[in-house]
């Protein structure tokens, strides 16, 4: 069992705190703030431009969301003007990893997909 945890972890279940984190997993901007940290360490502005839709208020929200879960890493450099990096930890390379696989089985299906919804 887990530190500070009363049961198993069970997604299912409607009180476990995995549900939180699956949440901010699979946000349509916390599957794509991954899959572009993926790249490597990258400043704010040039992850909101490789996100492309995500505004800043939403993208400093799914920064801050992920860093809390540790799944980010925020670097914050005593320079002028301010200078902030962020990439994944090590655990949120894993969890990049695996909504990787599943982004890339959505555009490998995505013909099927299409063909489905238009029927």
């Amino acid at each position: 069992m887990n530190a500070g945890m009363q049961f198993p972890p069970n997604v299912l279940a409607a009180e476990c705190p995995s549900r939180q984190v699956l949440k901010h997993l699979t946000s349509q901007w916390g599957v794509l703030v991954l899959l572009a940290l993926q790249d490597g360490t990258q400043r704010f502005s040039a992850l909101r431009r490789r996100v492309g839709g995500v505004s800043e208020r939403m993208l400093a929200q799914t920064l801050q969301v992920l860093e809390g879960d540790g799944l980010v890493l925020r670097v914050a450099h005593q320079v002028v003007p301010p200078h902030v990096d962020y990439s994944l930890t090590p655990l949120g390379a894993e969890a990049a990893q695996r909504v990787a696989d599943l982004t890339g089985w959505i555009e490998a299906k995505l013909p099927e997909i299409l063909a489905a919804q238009g029927a």
